[in-house]
């Protein structure tokens, strides 16, 4: 009986592992050991172009959170302590009014935090929900602190959606300057383009998503911070946006040879100057969604252990075992059989 192909998400770049172990291994903990916890392999740390599941990325979130005592893993100069976020949802769910829940918790958290401010700023209907450094004595705006003010505002973007049970369309997402040509998985995260300027961390979306109201209670609460950090890193994802439309697509194909962008532009009902516009709008591109996509079935095969790599190969459309050999080790920088040899 043939095996099924196993459902997948979107994958989580090795870089985001090497980051939020920065506190962890600047406070002397041992890394290998953490990562084995989570379920990841230490020898993925020296492959750049290496993914791990979300599950596993999860898993090392609450690993940190526990061994550090600190919500933010470490990263900033002073630690969050643990029941800051509970504390924090507790009071949100009984706000009106999106605009209310997040003015209550940036004022919440602006008592907390040691190394940046969150501020809420509504200007021509635009609201940017962002975070800025403070300027510390003696510290640059290092690495740690970054992944810090990226990860805050990430999760509070997944906070908001989930308060109001919906997605909330972003226009664009700016991060540092310094951080161009590091962050390729921004505006796949986000959903939105992504610029590079100044110091500030921002989500901008329009002004009338404030209205909206506060659709939870303690009860969902209670079911929602059992499953966190999951849920924040998949639950509010667009399933209708023009990026997941075609990963849906060419998923349903996979095992065949994957469509062009003229045959899958005409299956969407647009022309592919329309498609690529919109594509360029989301911060995607037609190529990088279909080597996104085989990457991810293969890492999630790969996990498989009754599955060859022929087998792997032909369910992804490879018509031979070797040009998948080539095309993996190209995304992750290893071959197929050593990712495996790693897990």
């Amino acid at each position: 009986m043939a095996l099924a192909t196993p459902d997948t998400h979107h994958t989580v770049g090795i870089p985001q592992v090497v980051q939020i172990l920065q506190g962890a291994q600047s406070r002397g903990l041992d890394a290998g050991a953490l990562l084995r916890r989570a379920g990841i392999s230490p020898a993925l740390l020296d492959s750049p172009l290496a993914r791990v599941t979300q599950a596993q990325y999860a898993a090392l979130i609450l690993i940190l959170r526990r061994s550090l005592r600190d919500e933010l893993w470490g990263l900033c100069s002073l630690p969050l302590k643990p029941g800051g976020f509970v504390h924090c949802c507790r009071q949100l769910i009984h706000c009106s009014t999106l605009g209310e829940a997040l003015r209550v918790g940036f004022a919440y958290y602006h008592l907390l935090l040691s190394d940046f401010a969150p501020r809420l700023q509504v200007s021509d209907r635009m609201v940017r929900a962002k975070v800025t450094p403070y300027a510390l004595p003696n510290q640059g705006h290092t690495s740690a602190r970054l992944y810090a003010e990226r990860s805050f505002i990430f999760f509070t973007y997944g906070l908001a959606c989930w308060l109001v049970a919906r997605r909330i369309p972003l226009q664009q997402v700016i991060y540092p300057a310094m951080e161009e040509g590091r962050l390729t998985d921004a505006g796949r995260l986000f959903q939105a383009p992504v610029e590079y300027k100044n110091d500030s961390t921002e989500l901008l979306f329009d002004e009338r998503w404030l209205a909206l109201p506060i659709v939870q209670n303690p009860q969902s609460l209670g079911e929602f911070l059992s499953q966190a950090p999951a849920n924040l890193l998949v639950k509010y994802r667009d399933q209708t946006n023009l990026t997941e439309r075609i990963r849906r697509l060419l998923r349903r194909q996979l095992a065949n040879e994957l469509p062009s962008l003229e045959e899958v532009s005409a299956a969407l009902a647009m022309t592919p100057q329309t498609l690529r516009r919109r594509l360029q709008h989301e911060g995607q591109g037609f190529q990088a969604i279909k080597d996104d996509l085989r990457r991810d079935v293969a890492i999630a095969c790969l996990a498989q252990p009754e599955l060859t790599l022929p087998d792997i190969a032909s369910r992804l459309g490879f018509a031979e075992a070797s040009t998948f050999h080539r095309a993996f080790k190209g995304w992750t920088g290893l071959s197929p059989g050593a990712y495996r040899q790693q897990l």
